[in-house]
């Protein structure tokens, strides 16, 4: 076990408030009177989530986009931000502060406060937004409401982030529609808002593909069956990615959404259907003909 999930493990103990869900999902679901409040909270480093020398409006973009993602799985509309944020020079937070104004903007979303610090000289600056949003459908989707013989979709593409990862590890131009889909991920709240009151179980992709959809089955007490013919993959992607196929599946940063739903439903979004979730060991992933072993699954783990 991870020193990420063992360290969830003790937190259980406490959240014991049923907006919770036990810690096993992406965002606390908040009833109040007749609203529901969806609540998540993510913070990202310099070097893990984001190259050392990337742009401050990029970071800021990122750190409001991927919490917007966990509220888009809920099928939220956002009522607002809070961040907090470790201080550089003048200039740096000059222009993170202008990345925060067109993220914010982009998505009509209030920044309602948070908090600054100041880390000794050399620390690494990790930057952290609390994201609040109200629910659009009764029940809110959660990871583990999928059944035996639900289709399994993906809304958005797989690979796109990691091609352009690539291509700036590469010393490309960071201009780009793939190099956008790392440094500036598009949240879909609108699509996530489209089919939360037909998924049965949803999440956004953001620790990778196959990772996700373990999360998702085993929340679920199920296993999923996937076919990676149908995956969805730009034609740019793979055409960076020529011969790391297998490594899209598992590399992350998608903010696709992932979900769940009876057969018979036809998602009023576009998205592709990837498989099936099917009665097995609560967890497993069958890729095509292949049961994975847990530790060929791949994703990012703290």
């Amino acid at each position: 076990m991870s020193a990420e999930f063992a360290f969830i493990d003790r937190l259980r103990a406490l959240a014991t408030h049923p907006a919770a869900r036990a810690l096993d999902d992406d965002a606390a679901v908040l009833k109040l009177g007749g609203e529901t409040l969806i609540l998540t909270h993510d913070s990202i480093a310099e070097g893990v989530h984001v190259r050392i020398d990337t742009d401050a409006v990029d970071v800021a973009w990122k750190l409001i986009a991927t919490n917007l993602s966990d509220l888009a799985a809920k099928g939220a509309e956002p009522l607002g931000v809070l961040t907090s944020h470790a201080l550089g020079d003048d200039a740096w937070d000059a222009a993170f502060a202008e990345g925060l104004r067109a993220v914010l903007d982009r998505y009509d979303v209030p920044l309602l406060g948070g908090d600054t610090i100041r880390l000794p000289e050399g620390a690494t600056r990790v930057f952290g937004c609390t994201a609040i949003g109200r629910a659009t459908s009764d029940p809110v989707p959660a990871r583990s409401g999928a059944r035996d013989g639900d289709a399994l979709w993906v809304a958005g593409s797989i690979g796109d982030a990691l091609a352009g990862f690539t291509l700036l590890e590469a010393g490309g131009a960071d201009d780009g529609p793939l190099t956008a889909a790392y440094l500036r991920p598009r949240p879909l709240l609108a699509e996530g808002q489209a089919l939360a009151p037909l998924a049965s179980a949803m999440m956004d992709v953001s620790d990778g593909l196959l990772i996700d959809a373990a999360r998702l089955a085993k929340a679920s007490g199920l296993a999923a069956a996937i076919d990676t013919a149908t995956i969805p993959v730009s034609d740019a992607a793979r055409a960076v990615l020529r011969g790391r196929e297998d490594e899209l599946l598992r590399w992350g940063d998608d903010y696709a959404l992932l979900f769940a739903a009876p057969v018979e439903c036809e998602p009023p979004v576009p998205a592709a259907r990837i498989g099936t979730m099917v009665d097995g060991q609560p967890g497993t992933v069958r890729l095509d003909d292949a049961v994975l072993n847990p530790d060929a699954i791949g994703g990012y783990r703290h």
